[in-house]
């Protein structure tokens, strides 16, 4: 958000660097050897949901404290040290659960972090912008998808914020300008009951606040109920992991949905006027040059493609340390060893035309991204009509179709 000013370390006695997600985490290896560099002395810490995953390379990189997602108290414990305070006492009787609990139950002060409009907005079809701020009602996820990050890291478990907490956070938030909340839930749904009560106290409190949550496919199919509650509270879109539209790879990865299962939920959030935008993995080892063409024609069928933020055409399936993919023989056969530099273990294709079709449309992506969603897709199906020697005839230009709230920072890991 902003660059380090002159003089900006003086002083300092003590760093931690945040690491929530893959691409957070290569950003920050630069930074930390900086950090190492400038201040030789100076203790340094890392925490967040990918720290643990990667503890030996950051303890290379200069890295002194690594702690996980659940962090609250050992990140306050060790800046105190730092300052050469003890740490502070627990009450009579508190195990680590209950340190969790009331850590928990702390509400965020963002003093001092850049002014909302600094980060992304929310773009609606009409071409306004609102200012987003960020709340999160739990932590980690109670299911094992195969390729999830978070899998090793909470293996199943999830735990709520008090409902009080995320409340008083999210008017903090909106009494400094935030006109929509991100829930940054890994997944809304994991407590639904937790969750509907939260945003219908929070229709109630801010009725023109708007809101966008991550919910599983799965889920969605499964609490159908609930969803007419979302719409009618404010909720302006979902991103849900469709992943794949082939139920081979969808049982590789342990998602818990079936196709059927996607077109349903489609079906029934526009039924609802609820916008669903579908998040993929559209390259994995398993993905073939028709398969891939297959997987566009679907999407138009569905009548998704605005839905779908350009970016998710060129995703490619990420092996991170301690994934559960390499439980696959098929993946174990493709991937190299573990590179610091990536933070995953490359794997090619066994057919070269699709690893250089995933650079081709990232790089068509790259340069234009600020055109129609449509003629994005429609660049991307021509691409991949090349690369599998196959020919299209000509059709009409795809009409764009009404368009759905997005942030202005695309979703990816």
């Amino acid at each position: 958000m902003e660059r380090l000013p002159a003089g900006g370390l003086d002083g300092v006695t003590f760093v931690a660097v945040s690491l929530p997600m893959h691409t957070a985490t290569r950003l920050a290896l630069p930074v930390l050897r900086t950090l190492r560099a400038r201040l030789p002395g100076v203790p340094l810490c890392a925490f967040g949901l990918y720290a643990p995953l990667n503890d030996v390379l950051l303890r290379a990189h200069g890295v002194d404290v690594v702690l996980g997602p659940e962090y609250d108290d050992a990140l306050v414990a060790a800046a105190r040290a730092a300052h050469g305070l003890a740490p502070a006492a627990l009450p009579p009787g508190a195990t680590s659960a209950a340190a969790r609990a009331r850590a928990l139950a702390v509400v965020p002060d963002r003093a001092g972090l850049p002014a909302l409009e600094r980060y992304a907005r929310v773009r609606w079809p009409d071409g306004r912008e609102s200012v987003a701020g960020v709340a999160e009602s739990s932590r980690g996820c109670k299911h094992r998808c195969r390729h999830c990050p978070i899998v090793p890291v909470y293996d199943g478990r999830f735990v709520a914020v008090p409902a009080d907490v995320v409340l008083e956070d999210i008017g903090a938030q909106v009494a400094g300008g935030a006109a929509h909340i991100t829930f940054a839930d890994p997944d809304f749904f994991n407590g639904p009951t937790h969750a509907l009560r939260l945003v219908e106290a929070l229709h109630e409190r801010w009725p023109a606040l708007t809101y966008d949550a991550t919910i599983k496919v799965e889920h969605l199919r499964r609490h159908d109920a609930l969803l007419p509650r979302l719409a009618a509270t404010g909720c302006a879109f979902v991103t849900t992991a469709v992943e794949s539209l082939d139920d081979v790879v969808l049982g590789r990865l342990e998602k818990g949905h079936t196709r059927a299962d996607v077109e349903a939920v489609t079906a029934r959030c526009r039924a609802l006027g609820l916008a669903l935008a579908p998040t993929f993995l559209a390259f994995t080892p398993w993905t073939t040059l028709d398969g891939y063409r297959r997987f566009l024609d679907d999407i138009e069928a569905l009548g998704l493609v605005p839905h779908v933020a350009p970016v998710q055409w060129t995703l490619r399936l990420l092996v991170t340390q301690h994934s559960r993919l390499l439980e696959l023989d098929e993946i174990r056969a493709v991937a190299g060893p573990f590179d610091p530099s990536t933070l995953t273990h490359p794997w090619s294709h066994p057919d070269p035309r699709v690893d250089a079709l995933q650079r081709e449309v990232m790089t068509r992506v790259g340069v234009a991204p600020h055109e129609p969603r449509e003629a994005t897709f429609q660049a991307i199906r021509a691409q991949a009509d090349a690369a599998a020697g196959a020919w299209r005839a000509p059709g009409p230009p795809l009409v764009a179709r009404a368009a759905i709230p997005y942030l202005t920072e695309p979703w990816y890991c």
